[in-house]
């Protein structure tokens, strides 16, 4: 698997295919096995790196479902998880993210969120009645390049990024149902875990 891992690394750079860093990498794979998290799911898949990390890290027989809207970035993380011991642990459904959530049944003990960060509000929303009791919400990049918490005004292309991301930690830090730590590091990580 590390071999496997360390050329999706390589792929996404050469390819400017934007992937957990390892600081956030770290968290998301030790808060997923101290969980021994058996039924997840990703919106974004981009190229499978975070699903496979996931799996690595879960239950035995963990099942991922991962949404992802773009097809090239699906061949080439089908490509990957196919390379790997857990294709049958995952499963990609292409389409529109906020689309897809509305369509899946069941509950989910770990929602990892990392795909148009605009949208995180709305995936928190939609994801919320899927969350088993105790069931952990992971988001990334909740700082985005640090203009989240500056004071700073952000360049105008990220002004609505930066303004719905302050409302989406604004809203986890806010419902009682949530209790949530947040990690500074680099691009930020918010790990929010339903109260029972």
């Amino acid at each position: 698997m590390n071999a496997l891992l360390q050329e999706m690394q390589i792929f996404a750079k050469d390819n400017n295919v934007p992937i957990i860093k390892p600081s956030a990498a770290e968290i998301l794979c030790r808060t997923v096995a101290e969980q021994k998290s058996q039924r997840i799911l990703e919106i974004g898949t981009a190229i499978g790196y975070s699903a496979l990390l996931m799996a690595q890290n879960a239950a035995d027989n963990v099942e991922i479902i991962t949404l992802e809207l773009s097809a090239g970035r699906i061949a080439t993380a089908r490509n990957f998880i196919n390379k790997s011991p857990y294709k049958k642990n995952i499963t990609i459904i292409a389409g529109d993210a906020e689309e897809s959530l509305h369509k899946l049944s069941g509950k989910f003990d770990f929602v990892f969120i990392d795909a148009a960060k605009g949208q995180y509000i709305k995936y928190l929303q939609a994801v919320l009645p899927l969350l088993t009791d105790a069931g952990i919400i992971a988001a990334d990049n909740v700082m985005f390049r640090g203009y989240v918490e500056s004071s700073e005004k952000p360049p105008r292309r990220y002004k609505t990024i930066v303004k719905r991301l302050r409302e989406y930690l604004q809203e986890i830090n806010e419902l009682n149902e949530l209790e949530t730590i947040i990690y500074h590091e680099n691009d930020g990580l918010a790990i929010s875990k339903k109260r029972i």
